[in-house]
């Protein structure tokens, strides 16, 4: 039985085939990361999966028999619990009710099966990735949009600490404006006395030089 085959047997009992597929594939990953993490995946009456270290070794070559050092590695590890062991040796019958019809893998199953699953992972990838990219090009408008509104409002900012400096300008102008016409008219009020009193001042002292004048024409016959 290959992973197309296992979809198919448990597809009915899941709802289709693509729910045992996600099932399936969401089971086996999970089981993996768990042992490339260095933890110990058990399922009671079925087995335990782990990661077991291996360290340097000499091995042969079995084509020529030459004597090889193997590196440090590590490798997964299934061990199968007692009830698989008793079911398989015969010790122990399987439950009625549970039988699982097995069909032929379609051609190309088990390198097709796979090559199936890394298309569907590629293509979520790709569409993950476009969204990723869709999503980060709305945030950059809505920055530059926020950017700019940040500008907006500085300058409505200065704009209004402006105002107020220009009322207080204005004001003085006006101020300035008011006093200089009441300068004006003060000055307008003060020109016609100027004139009466220079009038009275030259009046008297014309009067005098015409008595003058007329003293000496006086003399003048008398002599």
């Amino acid at each position: 039985m290959n992973k197309a085959q296992l979809v198919e047997a448990i597809a009915d009992k899941l709802g289709g085939r693509q729910q045992a597929a996600d099932a399936v594939d969401a089971v086996l990953d999970a089981m993996v990361r768990a042992v490339v993490a260095g933890d110990r995946v058990s399922v009671t009456g079925f087995g335990s999966f782990e990661k077991v270290d291996r360290p340097a070794r000499y091995a042969r070559n079995p084509q020529t028999g030459e004597r090889v050092r193997v590196k440090k590695t590590s490798v997964p590890r299934f061990r199968a619990g007692q009830g698989f062991k008793d079911l398989v040796a015969g010790t122990k019958k399987l439950p009625k009710g549970g039988e699982v019809s097995v069909k032929k893998a379609p051609k190309g199953s088990l390198s097709g099966g796979a090559s199936a699953t890394v298309k569907k992972a590629a293509a979520k990838k790709a569409t993950t990735a476009k969204k990723a990219a869709a999503k980060t090009a709305v945030a950059k408008k809505t920055t530059a949009k926020t950017a700019v509104a940040k500008k907006v409002v500085a300058k409505t900012a200065a704009a209004k600490k402006a105002t107020p400096a220009a009322k207080k300008t204005t004001a003085t102008a006006k101020k300035t404006a008011t006093t200089a016409k009441k300068t004006t008219a003060t000055a307008k009020k003060t020109a016609p006395a100027a004139k009466k009193a220079t009038a009275k001042t030259t009046a008297p002292a014309k009067k005098t030089t015409a008595r003058k004048t007329t003293a000496k024409k006086t003399t003048a016959r008398k002599k």
